[in-house]
């Protein structure tokens, strides 16, 4: 199983909680929010980080699926 990392750019705010909560997926980037990888392994981490979010900028998803993982609605 693997989950793809989506971050509006729009939408971000650079507030830096991504990076800060998971600094092995995320990094700000000329002040907004980054993923390292576009997929990535299952991680609590990569959860918190987008439920940390305070616009709801990064959407994680199941790649096979394309389920929601976080931000739970």
């Amino acid at each position: 199983m693997s989950w793809s990392i989506e971050i509006d750019a729009n939408t971000c705010i650079g507030s830096g909680m991504c990076a800060g909560v998971a600094p092995d997926h995320f990094e700000l980037v000329e002040g907004y929010s980054t993923a390292l990888r576009d997929r990535t392994e299952p991680s609590d981490d990569v959860v918190d980080a987008a439920e940390s979010c305070p616009v709801e900028a990064i959407l994680v998803k199941d790649v096979e699926t394309g389920k929601v993982v976080a931000p739970e609605e």
